[in-house]
Formats: C-alpha cells, structure tokens, sequence
C-alpha cells in the first residue's frame, strides 16, 4: 500500500486523471491519504478523513510510510486558522497556507512532513467543538467566492464551506452536502434549531443539492455566488436582494 499526504496549499482533486477533468474537490496542505491506483503521472487516492476519492497529480504531493499515516491517523489535528499565512522551510522557502491548513506533528511553532521541518507562527486551533467556534469560524469563510469543489476561502462550495468548519472545530462531516444530511438528528421546526446547526434544501426532483450553517434571528450563511449571509425561513432561503426564495427548505439537523 502507498501513503500520501498534500504539502501544497490546496491541490484539485479531479474525477478522472486528466488536467482538464472536473475538479469534484481539493486535498489541503496536511491532509493525509491513501493511493489505490497509479496511471501514469496520476494517482487515484482515498482521503483519510472522510473516504472521499479522486485523481492528484502525483508532483502535488509527498509520499509517507505506513507508520507515519498511522501516527497521523491517531493524533488530533492542528489546524491554521488565519485566513493566508506561511510556513517556512530551514530554506526559507515560503509555503502559503489558507485556513484549514493541517501542521502535521505541531508543536512550539515547529512541524514536520517526513524529515522536513517547518516553521508557522500564526494562530492554529485544536478541535474545541462548540457552537460558538463555529459561527466564529463560518464567518472568516464570509465573502468568499464559490467554486466547485473548493474548500478554501479562494473558491469554496456549499458543502465544502460546511464540512470545513466543522472539521477546523473537531467534528467529522462527510464531503457532499447529500452525504451530511444522513448525519445527525432532523429538528421539526427552525424554533428547535440552535446557531450551528445545518439546513438542507433540495431541488424538484427532491434531491440534496445544497446545505448552510443556521445563524441567530434567522439568519443562514451558505455559498452561493459566495459565501454570504440570506434570510431562512419555513420554505427555505430568501434572498433580499432578489426579492426572492432561493432554496427551497428540505430539513434541520442538529450535528452535535
């Protein structure tokens, strides 16, 4: 079995091997995998955290032994947690690391990847899930513009956005939004739901296609065009700018 991990910033992960195939998601700097399948400069992978899979150029990543994956696999993540900073190298060669950046084996302002050694000042954060930390964290995503499959605050999708402040705050979502709506427990009314929680709409053929983190007084923050604050209510988001509803309103779950 081969082992990977990312040690660019954020790299495509394409449906099939190819530079023009569609990009169904992005590995972060730190994330960690394994490889099922090689054609040529191309390796198909399965992310260690949520099983998702893919194609990567192999030139965009590092290979790790097995026990090294299994270090990493047993030890709670450290994430950055400032919009952009760097790492740098005893080179000082600068790596530019966004928000959900992983520091593999962090400690003191120093990490390693193999026997490479980094250094990163900036503001880091270990898993403390509360509901808090998360509206604290969906908001630095705010603004930022949507792309498919992204999950930085350069280009990030719906679900994207959601599972990655959950994960920067301790807690597993899976990638697709229709993934994340088998997870957690269906609220009835948006009265139940607290700041934090998700809402998932569907489209007419009563598919999954969209979720949002719930905010106070009514509020949702979701990427659509980019990530941006909308109205909720009972038949989903309302858009004051449209004059309309954009989404229609297919469930609530609490997730913790």
């Amino acid at each position: 079995m081969i082992y990977g991990i990312c040690n660019l910033n954020s790299i495509p992960l394409r449906i099939e091997p190819s530079d023009t195939s569609e990009m169904i998601s992005q590995v972060l700097f730190g994330e960690h995998f394994t490889v099922l399948e090689t054609k040529k400069q191309w390796l198909y992978i399965k992310l260690a955290f949520d099983g998702y899979r893919g194609w990567i150029d192999h030139k965009q990543v590092e290979e790790i032994n097995e026990d090294y994956f299994n270090t990493l696999q047993n030890t709670t993540p450290v994430f950055s947690i400032e919009l952009i900073n760097y790492a740098s190298t005893k080179e000082k060669k600068l790596i530019p690391l966004s928000i959900g950046a992983i520091l593999p084996n962090y400690s003191q302002k120093q990490f390693k990847i193999n026997n490479r050694e980094y250094t990163f000042d900036g503001k880091i954060l270990e898993a403390s899930l509360t509901k808090n930390s998360i509206i604290d964290t969906a908001f630095m995503y705010l603004n930022a513009p949507y792309l498919w499959g992204g999950k930085t605050p350069f280009g990030i999708d719906c679900s994207g956005f959601t599972q990655m402040v959950y994960r920067i705050n301790g807690y597993k979502l899976f990638r697709d939004a229709s993934q994340q709506a088998k997870q957690g427990e269906v609220l009835s009314f948006i009265e139940e739901s607290e700041p934090g929680d998700l809402a998932f709409f569907d489209n007419a053929e009563g598919t999954i296609t969209h979720v949002g983190i719930i905010l106070a007084n009514n509020y949702i923050i979701h990427a659509s065009g980019k990530v941006r604050l909308d109205r909720l209510d009972q038949s989903g988001i309302y858009n004051q700018e449209r004059n309309r509803h954009t989404h229609k309103l297919r469930m609530i779950k609490k997730m913790f």
